[in-house]
């Protein structure tokens, strides 16, 4: 998940109205959540250490627990944050970095350099799941408590987006980490604190009034866990909740024509996949994996899990990008998938595939997919597991196939380095390529940027040719409110940034 040598233009969010709702009660959360702004968001947080964890639903929260030293705006070009200026050294291999004054942790004590150190140590020392942002780093000190002075091998276009695409490079607190308490009970700099958790329920920020960017309006956020969208959607209808970004894809087109509540679609920069385990014959043979690319109809897939609110695409960058790049090699063709299979000299009876219920939309997507395959001979076996236990399985290796979404991307690399590359971070396909290397190695360090571009298409066909994933679409953002809820915009990286909301509770619905 995560920034800009070149302009990302955000697009126009399409404001849409939704079914007309009833007025209801809200529901009692306790009173660390009286007068909150309440979300529901798909899923529980695994955890809320930001280093540590790669669940959206947790970055959903931590977006608004924690800070990084720099930040994406709503066009996604990077802007201060923690640091308030930065330059670099005619060479660029010196980045310095001038810290805010007077920013303070949650819980009181003074936010110095020290503490930026302590984070990108951390991750590098540690080996933690954005370690892959520093490859290029060399040093990171501070020459005094205001300055943060980062030192890179070689040029690094995307530092920036690296250091602060999003919430999983957050500056962290040392006594918070030393504690073992961040995990469960963060202490950030962002502009909401952690108050309280209730298991399988809900967890609740309230508003810092520290905030460096000023206190925000509303008293805090309670985010509760609906996993079900028709479910979120009905408690919205009802005035229990006033946001959330769990709306049936299905309803959309029903719901543009009241005024009842605010529905946005966006496009958006996250993309949906399939990966086949190439550390487990026969998918370890390319063909092989050509062959499933060519089974299954993308098309049925985008529709059936967007209801055509996404857009299919066969790379991971979409249209609408300075970086999207047009492919069109794999059309749904039972005959084709067959040929290969044959000239690989394969015939795969079984595929584990693996889905999670908290995302539907893989769910659904299996089932098609089943469908797909039969004519190949293959018996897709759908296994549904809870998001923390995919995570495990894809970890551990234990899948033929499973399908999943990169969230929030920003830069190119973000795209396909950690997925790709073979030492990349999140490459559980164990894809391994030479040229695929080299290529998003050399993207790293190019600072032309229609050159850059040209070795980011060129890295994309290959990746997409060897199958290392099978990209199906990229989906809308879709959000919907009430219509007291102000100040708050959708994003193109799927960011939920409560800073500058607004409920007025005088409103009746």
């Amino acid at each position: 998940m995560t920034s800009r040598p070149a302009v990302r233009a955000l697009a126009t969010v399409l404001v849409f109205v939704l079914a007309a709702c009833s007025t209801g009660s809200r529901v009692d959360l306790g009173d660390e959540s009286a007068g909150n702004l309440i979300a529901a968001i798909a899923g529980e947080p695994d955890q809320l250490d930001p280093h540590r964890t790669s669940a959206y639903f947790s970055f959903e929260v931590l977006e608004n627990v924690f800070d990084t030293l720099v930040e994406p705006d709503e066009n996604l070009q990077m802007r201060p944050a923690l640091a308030r200026s930065w330059e670099t050294s005619p060479d660029q291999l010196v980045w310095t970095f001038h810290l805010r004054d007077g920013v303070r942790w949650h819980d009181g004590s003074p936010f110095t350099a020290e503490d930026v150190v302590y984070s990108y140590r951390r991750i590098i020392d540690e080996q933690l799941t954005n370690v892959d942002k520093f490859s290029a780093v060399s040093s990171v000190t501070a020459p005094d408590p205001a300055t943060v002075r980062i030192t890179v091998r070689q040029p690094t276009p995307n530092l920036l987006t690296n250091l602060g695409g999003f919430k999983g490079m957050a500056i962290v607190q040392r006594g918070n980490v030393e504690s073992g308490q961040i995990a469960t009970r963060p202490i950030g700099t962002g502009p909401f604190s952690f108050a309280a958790r209730r298991s399988g329920d809900s967890i609740t920020l309230k508003s810092n009034p520290r905030y460096w960017g000023g206190a925000p309006p509303i008293s805090g956020v309670t985010f509760r866990f609906i996993s079900e969208p028709s479910t979120a959607l009905s408690a919205l209808q009802a005035g229990e909740i006033d946001w959330t970004d769990s709306v049936p894809p299905q309803r959309v087109a029903q719901l543009r024509d009241d005024d009842s509540l605010t529905l946005a679609v966006t496009p958006g920069n996250d993309y949906w996949y399939l990966a086949l385990n190439g550390a487990r014959p026969p998918w370890n043979d390319t063909r092989v994996r050509q062959a499933i690319a060519y089974g299954i109809d993308r098309d049925a897939i985008t529709a059936a899990t967007s209801y055509r609110t996404a857009a299919t695409n066969q790379l991971a960058i979409p249209q609408g990008s300075p970086w999207f790049t047009d492919y069109h090699r794999y059309r749904y063709d039972v005959r084709e998938a067959k040929t290969l299979l044959d000239r690989a000299g394969a015939a795969p009876r079984e595929m584990d595939m693996l889905v999670t219920s908290e995302y539907p939309e893989t769910v659904t997507a299996a089932q098609i997919i089943a469908d797909n395959l039969t004519p190949l001979g293959i018996q897709v076996n759908i296994r549904t597991v809870d998001f923390a236990t995919w995570l495990d399985e894809q970890n551990t290796g234990h899948f033929d196939m499973l399908m999943m979404g990169w969230l929030g991307n920003i830069d190119p690399d973000d795209f396909y380095y950690a997925q790709h590359h073979t030492n990349g971070t999140s490459n559980a396909q164990k894809f391994s390529d030479p040229e695929v290397d080299r290529l998003l190695d050399a993207g790293r360090t190019e600072t032309d940027v229609p050159r850059r571009k040209d070795i980011y298409s060129e890295a994309a066909t290959r990746i997409a040719d060897e199958v290392s994933y099978i990209y199906l679409y990229n989906p809308s953002v879709i959000q919907a409110w009430g219509n007291n809820l102000s100040g708050y915009q959708v994003r193109r990286d799927g960011a939920v940034r409560f800073r500058t909301a607004d409920l007025d509770r005088g409103e009746t619905r």
